[in-house]
């Protein structure tokens, strides 16, 4: 009688019985990468999570606690981006798919992304340092990309601007070359007006600096106001005005309001002293004969 047969399946059942361990070891060892890396990213999660609560735990000021938040988020998300390559690229080795390939084609698209969105990963890599680096906050009043207005909203891709119109401007940080925020310690009322050549400097200078003192008194104004008013002088000769230069330190925000009430006041002291602001004059020229003499110029009245 044959028995072969018998020794065929017990062949056949041992090599199941090894494809089976294996594959079991190969499933262990996948389920071992995923729960390492969910454990990993977790864990990195919560003590970046903790770092932020710890380095907020003492700031009164909501926009500080909200760039951290943000920035906060940024790191994470790269976490999670790089824990999850990572673990997938050691599952795909464990089921024996070569990663060479996968990763010289990955380069391939990954350059041809990157060409494609370059302007878009500047703006997220601007928007990182502008939180970073805290160069604007929500409410601050900023010139961006030649745009002047208040922030409404600082994201990693943009930033939110409102002019005093009520435009709204989206500015992509990868435009923004030059910051210049007007909101940071104080801000200079920086004022600049002509009088006539005729004028007294001296008297036109005293009467700035007592409209100044007058509104350091003021209980609206003056506590927007932080120092005296500092007298640069006389800045230029124009071509109808002697133009003096002064400055007033301000909170932070404040220097446009005390600019213009200033001017306001500063106007009605000019009127009271009979101090004149030039202004454009015609003066009309009727010509003259050869002779040499003009006759009078004769204005008509109309009824």
């Amino acid at each position: 009688m044959n028995f072969d047969w018998i020794h065929q399946l017990n062949d056949t059942l041992e090599q199941w019985s090894g494809g089976l361990g294996q594959l079991a070891m190969t499933s262990l060892r996948i389920g071992v990468i995923i729960f390492a890396a969910w454990l990993i990213k977790r864990m990195l999660h919560k003590a970046v999570g903790g770092l932020r609560s710890h380095l907020t735990k003492g700031f009164d000021d909501r926009e500080a606690i909200k760039r951290a938040e943000t920035l906060g988020r940024v790191i994470r998300y790269f976490i999670s981006v790089v824990v999850t390559l990572v673990g997938t690229m050691l599952v795909l080795s464990e089921v024996g798919i070569s990663l060479a390939p996968i990763l010289g084609a990955a380069g391939v698209v990954g350059l041809a992304v990157g060409f494609g969105a370059q302007s878009l990963v500047r703006d997220y890599f601007s928007g990182f340092f502008l939180l970073l680096e805290n160069q604007i906050r929500q409410g601050d009043v900023v010139t961006l990309a030649g745009q002047t207005g208040t922030v409404e909203e600082v994201t990693l891709r943009y930033v939110q601007l409102r002019d005093y119109a009520g435009n709204v401007y989206f500015i992509p940080n990868g435009q923004i070359s030059t910051v210049v925020n007007m909101s940071r310690g104080f801000g200079n009322a920086v004022i600049e007006v002509g009088v006539a050549y005729r004028e007294d400097v001296d008297e036109v200078m005293a009467v700035m600096h007592r409209v100044a003192a007058e509104m350091r008194q003021d209980p609206e104004f003056g506590p927007r106001i932080l120092q005296d008013l500092e007298m640069a002088g006389v800045n230029d000769w124009a071509d109808s005005a002697v133009m003096i230069r002064a400055r007033i330190r301000c909170q932070a925000q404040e220097q446009f309001g005390v600019r213009r009430e200033f001017l306001r006041r500063l106007k009605k002291a000019f009127d009271a002293e009979g101090i004149e602001i030039p202004f454009p004059h015609l003066t009309i020229y009727a010509g003259q004969p050869k002779a040499g003499k003009a006759p009078a110029f004769r204005l008509e009245q109309q009824a």
